[in-house]
């Protein structure tokens, strides 16, 4: 059974990963930092799990070419719900007003 990963588990994973990635690249977090456009600390929390602006985390994803990671977040919807609901009749005029039981003008 799969246990689900609380937040500041999944920074972990992810700032583990990310470490990895650059340490294949063979890139130090310096290198990594001035080509992202990004600080070394931000790059230093990022990788230690301590947080990180979506920003700095799309900019370092970039940078080490695996945007493909970034795909799931935000997948492209094959089917618009809003096309999904029923177009309603367009009204040709507008309803009078009715009168209720009292004969009195109803709102």
């Amino acid at each position: 059974m799969d246990k689900q990963l609380n937040t500041e588990e999944m920074e972990s994973v992810l700032g583990e990963n990310v470490k990895k990635l650059r340490l294949q690249k063979n890139l130090d977090r310096e290198t990594l930092a001035k080509q992202a456009g990004v600080s070394v600390t931000a790059i230093k929390n990022l990788e230690s799990g301590k947080g990180a602006a979506i920003k700095t985390l799309l900019r370092v994803v970039r940078c080490l070419g695996r945007e493909d990671w970034l795909a799931g977040l935000a997948p492209i919807a094959s089917i618009n719900p809003l096309h999904m609901v029923k177009n309603k009749p367009i009204r040709q005029r507008a309803s009078g007003r009715r009168l209720n039981i009292h004969g009195n003008d109803q709102k």
